[in-house]
């Protein structure tokens, strides 16, 4: 007996005018779920995009990154061969030799490369803003000079 046609007590036999047709009722597409993927994407794209906008400007702004690295021991070698060059240097803190008026500040820095103590000046406009601390690290543009003393000419804390 099919569902119906069933009787109950008490109740007037009813037969559906769709007992015997099948239907299929297609499940509804609505374009909501469509849309919140769509603002997802869009909002991924956007944060990937600012990553890479933020990379490209650090990258871009670092006014180092053209510098070829200060070779310590071909420096340490014969620094005839490197002067009037200018490199970027990794430095960190040994000793501060002293100051003088006018001329700028003596320090002794070593790299991660070579421990041995490398003497820099570091012009007074360019020590005056800044604190010298043993054991920290600086990137450093250097120049080296006459006589083979390294100049610096920027500084920037790691």
């Amino acid at each position: 007996m099919e569902p119906s046609q069933i009787e109950q007590p008490g109740v007037d036999k009813v037969i559906s005018p769709f007992a015997q047709s099948e239907a299929t009722i297609a499940p509804r597409r609505g374009n909501g779920g469509k849309l919140f993927l769509f603002i997802g994407i869009g909002l991924l794209l956007m944060v990937f995009a600012a990553a890479i906008t933020v990379f490209a400007m650090r990258y871009l702004n670092n006014p180092y990154r053209t510098l070829e690295a200060f070779p310590v021991a071909k420096y340490l070698d014969d620094y005839h061969a490197l002067a009037g060059s200018k490199y970027k240097a990794d430095f960190r803190v040994e000793a501060d030799l002293g100051w003088k008026e006018g001329a700028g500040r003596l320090m002794l820095f070593s790299t991660a490369d070579d421990s041995r103590p490398i003497a820099v000046m570091i012009p007074a406009a360019i020590a005056n803003g800044i604190y010298f601390t043993k054991g920290q690290t600086y990137t450093a543009e250097i120049e080296v000079k006459e006589g083979g003393l390294i100049y610096a000419n920027s500084f920037q804390k790691n």
